[in-house]
């Protein structure tokens, strides 16, 4: 009788033993470690990493253009001279892609003043200098808009008053903002027309409250980078001498 129970226990452990358990996190430690100057370089990867940077470095600060003067986004009060090229860009290198796809032309252009990183300083024009223009990674699309739609992205222009770099617009508001004159390629705006708006997907998706591309007929993705876009632009031009103009301005 001591014998069967023994061996019923020994059963019971082996199965219980056997049996498979359910494990579960129950804590997660991290732990942060600087990355200073007194860690010490590895030769062998810096060796071996040194053809490749020294390929990038010369292949961003190849001569593309030259730029007659410096300019900024800070240089005018509702168009600026670098905003107004930056569009022109966008327009010129991309409505060719869009056309070929589509059948249709880019209308306008419209990015936003914030988007403008640096400065577009007096001499050479490399790759390094649409990357100090255009840091990130924002594409352009293009987003078709009803006359309604149109109009709300004149009031938001009106209202708001910065020199958001604009394409193929001409915007004229008084001294209380009231718009006096709204034009898309020399003709104003009509309700049911659609209107094919060139802008970046960081706008596209409600960047700087510009709420009015959602509610459209279609977009369209280049899969086109707005630096990409200023790189080719610098490479057919010699000289850069962008100017500040009349699309955007106001009567006082």
């Amino acid at each position: 009788m001591r014998i069967t129970y023994l061996f019923i226990l020994l059963n019971i452990f082996v199965f219980s033993s056997c049996k498979e358990q359910n494990l579960h996190l129950s804590k997660i430690e991290g732990k942060q470690i600087a990355i200073t100057d007194s860690i010490e370089n590895n030769t062998e990867i810096e060796a071996y990493i040194k053809p490749f940077r020294d390929r990038i470095e010369n292949d961003l600060d190849s001569v593309l253009a030259y730029s007659v003067d410096t300019y900024t986004k800070k240089d005018g009060e509702y168009n600026t001279a670098i905003g107004n090229f930056m569009a022109d860009a966008v327009y010129s290198e991309s409505n060719p892609i869009f056309k070929s796809r589509t059948g249709h032309d880019i209308d306008m252009v419209l990015l936003n003043h914030g988007g403008i990183r640096s400065i577009l300083s007096k001499g050479n024009v490399s790759k390094r200098t649409a990357f100090g223009l255009m840091p990130f990674e924002n594409s352009i699309v293009v987003v078709a808009l009803k006359g309604e739609q149109m109009n709300a992205m004149i009031d938001y222009l009106s209202q708001g008053k910065r020199a958001h770099p604009v394409s193929n617009l001409k915007l004229k508001i008084d001294k209380n903002s009231k718009v006096i004159e709204a034009k898309v390629n020399g003709k104003p705006i009509e309700k049911e027309n659609t209107y094919y708006v060139a802008t970046n997907d960081y706008l596209y998706n409600g960047g700087d409250n510009m709420s009015f591309f959602k509610t459209n007929d279609s977009l369209y993705v280049l899969n086109y980078k707005i630096r990409t876009a200023l790189i080719d632009k610098f490479i057919k031009l010699d000289t850069i001498n962008p100017v500040i103009d009349d699309r955007f301005t106001q009567i006082k």
